[in-house]
């Protein structure tokens, strides 16, 4: 599994002109890409991994949230209790090393992919995380406030 990962001060994902995910404020943009072959464990090593990346500087939030008296250094989202806006993205794995046109051949077709962006959700949730998303297979438009910028690839 792989992610594009954004430090956010906002983000809001609509449908059909209808907003269906969002957040204001500091929080993560999680763009999430499910290869062929990858399993739960994968999912949850990935949700594990976005919910505990230490991406956020106390000294840049600007009084926006209460630190922690006992913060050193950069803080994690699980740190600030900070929302993640997770999005299915199955164009992470499309390959562009040949010709002009990109193939999909290394994503993980609907039926293999759905579940696995559903239990990295689900697993988000359990470890605390206040957690909106897209719709999966839908065409989604996505926008974002990147603050810094800060963007990252995350694989599991």
């Amino acid at each position: 599994m792989r992610a594009v990962v954004q430090r956010c001060n906002g983000a809001s994902v609509s449908v059909d002109g209808h907003e269906v995910g969002a957040f204001q404020g500091p929080g993560l943009l999680a763009l999430i890409g499910v290869a062929r072959g990858d399993e739960q464990d994968q999912a949850e090593r990935l949700a594990n991994k976005l919910w505990r990346l230490r991406l956020f500087a106390p000294d840049r939030l600007g009084g926006q949230l209460d630190i922690p008296a006992t913060a050193k250094g950069d803080l994690s989202a699980e740190d600030l209790s900070l929302p993640i806006l997770v999005i299915s993205q199955f164009t992470l794995y499309g390959r562009t090393n040949k010709g002009r046109r990109p193939t999909w051949e290394d994503a993980a077709p609907g039926v293999e992919a759905e579940p696995l962006i559903d239990h990295l959700i689900v697993r988000l949730r359990e470890l605390g995380a206040d957690v909106s998303t897209g719709v999966f297979g839908a065409d989604m438009e996505v926008t974002s406030k990147n603050d810094g910028p800060m963007t990252l690839i995350v694989e599991a």
